[in-house]
């Protein structure tokens, strides 16, 4: 067998995340000769699944529910829902609240507002211009925020609800707690203060999403996205190597473009010393945010949720009301544990019935936790679901639990158990990792960041490798059109 080192390639792609994939689909399609390395010994990163539990349950590793497969512009030109099967609920997300009280996000709008009471008005009233432009909010909220806005209503519309979601005076248009609750919940992914401009703007554009299109779940689990994009790699000439960690960029076969979907951190080792100073100054100040510590669990029956409408959500956001999260998540931002977390559950058995055995289901839990953190947050995961769900203990078959450090271990680009990759704050976003129209684009001659660390930045969307793909093209090959990524 050919060693896959000596051999001569157009682009080379390091780590096989949903960015690293993405970039080498683009690639690839553009006629170039490709090649993946990826540190694990299955293609995925963070749309990766496994049997965590039992055999026959299978787990998302990271990524569960995927709101921007249908909204994402790379997932648009790949075709992704003609190669996946997604399962898309009415509800979803939903928000229960002590005394079987909940909030509960439909796809349609209007449902979602009458179930809000006093306040669906003004939730409505909120989240229309939003969700009648998602697609546009997508768009904007796609690429390096320094470029001019492609869509101006969209921009001025989702301008004007963050500064307000974003400030003091997030309350001012709510009289009760559910509609708030619903929205911080949704806010409060980004593991960032609350409330802060960049956690509102990523939560309403998600909520933009769930009023669109909904939030689609992957029939068999999220390794199915990662298998498509592998499949159309090796469809069009190009090798995916898995179980071979690069240390080096040195260690890499000749090639014109390298693209790398890690962090900042981990491109200052590969690169030694062929990094510029003033660059490596640079990426030596980028800021890796809050962690998360992740619980999975086996499940004889579904959850029993004391409000039946959250037993339809595909994901849950538990933690109470606006005021509950918000001194959770702020506690975590003092670096501190709370003894009242917000956790961030999916229930996927509940529409995919291929993940566990009949009758049976699986459930995805997290709860945000300060970086590093060695402290295993099973049991307070378990309480805080129960006190929404009595009985939640009684059905658990098995569970695995993977603490902030264990989470790091198992994929370094979550940097302290961060999955976003650095911190997600405005100052990041408009310099991730630093100030430019083309961050994918180093100093060094053919080297590309592809990963979340480089604007957009988190979430599956793979626009970070797409967005490097396209750069390498112009710059290294000439190429100026958007290659076809279509299947045919």
């Amino acid at each position: 067998m050919n060693n896959p080192l000596h051999s001569d390639v157009d682009a080379i792609v390091v780590g096989a995340g949903p960015n690293g994939l993405a970039a080498a689909v683009t690639l690839a399609r553009a006629g170039l000769k490709v090649m993946v390395f990826e540190r694990a010994a299955t293609p995925g990163g963070g749309v990766s699944s496994a049997e965590l539990t039992l055999p026959g349950f299978t787990h998302d590793v990271c990524s569960a529910v995927h709101p921007l497969a249908f909204e994402s512009r790379f997932f648009r030109e790949f075709g992704l829902r003609r190669r996946v099967d997604f399962v898309v609920p009415e509800v979803s997300f939903a928000h229960p609240l002590d005394g079987r009280q909940a909030g509960v996000a439909y796809r349609d709008l209007a449902r979602t507002s009458e179930g809000l009471g006093r306040d669906g008005a003004a939730y409505a009233s909120l989240m229309r211009p939003l969700a009648a432009r998602a697609s546009e909010v997508a768009e904007l909220t796609g690429s390096t925020l320094l470029r001019v806005p492609p869509h101006s209503g969209a921009a001025t519309y989702f301008g004007a609800a963050t500064l307000e979601q974003g400030s003091p005076l997030w309350n001012a248009r709510f009289r009760q707690d559910t509609a708030p609750a619903l929205l911080t919940g949704v806010a409060a992914h980004t593991v960032l203060p609350l409330p802060s401009l960049a956690a509102a703007g990523a939560g309403l554009a998600l909520t933009a999403y769930a009023h669109a299109q909904g939030w689609p779940i992957p029939v068999g689990g999220s390794q199915r996205i990662a298998d498509a994009m592998v499949a159309d790699i090796e469809a069009h000439g190009g090798v995916v190597v898995a179980d071979h960690e690069v240390t080096s960029l040195d260690e890499l076969p000749r090639a014109r473009a390298t693209l790398l979907d890690v962090t900042p951190r981990a491109l200052l080792s590969l690169a030694g010393d062929r990094m510029p100073s003033a660059y490596r100054r640079r990426l030596e100040r980028f800021r890796y945010g809050n962690a998360v510590a992740k619980v999975d669990f086996a499940l004889s029956e579904p959850v029993p949720w004391s409000n039946a409408a959250v037993r339809e959500a595909g994901t849950i956001h538990v933690g109470g009301t606006r005021a509950e999260i918000q001194a959770s998540e702020n506690s975590v931002v003092r670096g501190h544990l709370s003894e009242n977390p917000f956790v961030l559950v999916s229930q996927p058995t509940v529409f995919d019935k291929t993940r566990a055995p009949e009758g049976m289901h699986t459930l995805w839990a997290y709860t945000h936790v300060p970086a590093d953190s060695a402290v295993d947050r099973k049991e307070v995961v378990i309480e805080q679901i129960e006190r929404f769900a009595p009985g939640f203990r009684d059905t658990i078959l098995a569970s695995t639990s993977r603490t902030a450090t264990a989470v790091a271990a198992h994929n370094p680009n979550y940097v302290g158990g961060d999955i976003s990759s650095g911190e997600p704050s405005v100052r990041q976003l408009l310099q991730r990792p630093t100030l430019s129209n083309d961050p994918w684009r180093t100093p060094m001659p053919g080297v590309y960041l592809a990963g979340a660390s480089v604007s957009p930045g988190p979430g599956m969307h793979g626009l970070a490798g797409w967005h490097a793909a396209l750069s390498a093209l112009e710059h290294e090959f000439g190429a100026t059109a958007l290659p076809n990524l279509m299947p045919r």
